[in-house]
């Protein structure tokens, strides 16, 4: 990833060795095809659109953020290497090719990771998708009681704030849920198209409709090289779907180190050792991720 490192201050992490070794993050998107960057990353595959065992991404998110997270590098020299590349990956396929799905799906593969957290090592949850309705959603909606089950079983879940900014009140469910870490970008100044749209300012912004700020924390979203779906190569993808996926594999290297913290530590670590921007809460909530503070 082109400079990610950098702006997280991600380097102080491999010089106390850690890589996320032990550390399982599930992640719900479209799947994830065998790029030669992940390699003997993938732990785990299980497909609640189609059915198929063997892993497939039909649309290239999941590969992509899958890269973000645990991606080796091997094909651009470490170049393009993901934030913890000693971790192991389990995707749950909610979306299908064109990047939709139902909310059934993902309940079901929320239920799936609950069901295998001990079996995988699991210990992240990655959500990089998210509904939007113009009408206020209140936080009894069915995605916001799966990701808050998931947190109340000890899991560290890590939900994109969505790219409907600059508004407020334009967090995607199930980012509104109280419980869970939800990622904005740092970047969203910088144009860059999304899906064929041009956007800027899109980072999702709060409070949500029962007024709770939201973001917790923001990362870089804008321009993210990471693995395509097709082996070997890369693209840049934007947005906070991109955002979430860094702070996700950053969790994986402080469990490594830290394997004895609860999520409820996590999110206090994570709240303490923020970078403040100045922006507003509800724009950046604590700040920015920084690896090496939240490492030290």
């Amino acid at each position: 990833m082109d400079n990610v490192r950098q702006l997280i201050h991600c380097e102080a992490a491999y010089h106390m060795g850690l890589t996320g070794k032990g550390v399982g993050v599930a992640v719900l998107d479209t799947g994830m095809n065998l790029h030669r960057d992940l390699e003997h990353r993938l732990a785990a595959f299980t497909d609640m659109v189609r059915g198929k065992r063997q892993p497939y991404d039909d649309n290239g998110h999941g590969t992509h953020i899958a890269g973000i997270i645990g991606g080796t590098g091997v094909s651009s020299g470490g170049r393009y290497q993901g934030i913890a590349p000693g971790c192991h990956l389990i995707m749950i396929k909610v979306l299908d090719h064109r990047g939709n799905g139902f909310a059934s799906d993902v309940l079901a593969g929320l239920k799936w990771i609950r069901d295998n957290r001990f079996r995988y090592g699991i210990r992240i949850v990655n959500i990089s998708v998210g509904s939007f309705s113009r009408k206020k959603m209140p936080e009894n909606t069915a995605l916001v009681k799966g990701v808050n089950a998931a947190w109340d079983d000890g899991l560290v879940v890590c939900v994109a704030a969505g790219n409907m900014g600059p508004g407020k009140n334009t967090i995607t469910t199930p980012g509104i849920s109280r419980k869970v870490i939800t990622v904005g970008c740092s970047d969203d100044y910088k144009e860059v198209n999304v899906m064929g749209t041009t956007l800027v300012d899109y980072s999702g912004r709060g409070p949500t409709c029962a007024c709770i700020c939201k973001p917790e924390i923001i990362a870089p979203g804008a321009g993210i090289i990471s693995c395509s779906n097709e082996d070997g190569k890369y693209q840049a993808k934007s947005g906070t779907s991109m955002s979430t996926p860094i702070v996700s594999g950053a969790i994986a290297l402080l469990l490594e180190r830290y394997p004895d913290m609860t999520n409820k530590d996590v999110k206090l670590r994570l709240r303490e050792r923020a970078v403040d921007l100045g922006l507003p809460m509800n724009q950046q909530g604590w700040g920015r991720l920084d690896v090496g503070e939240l490492l030290r």
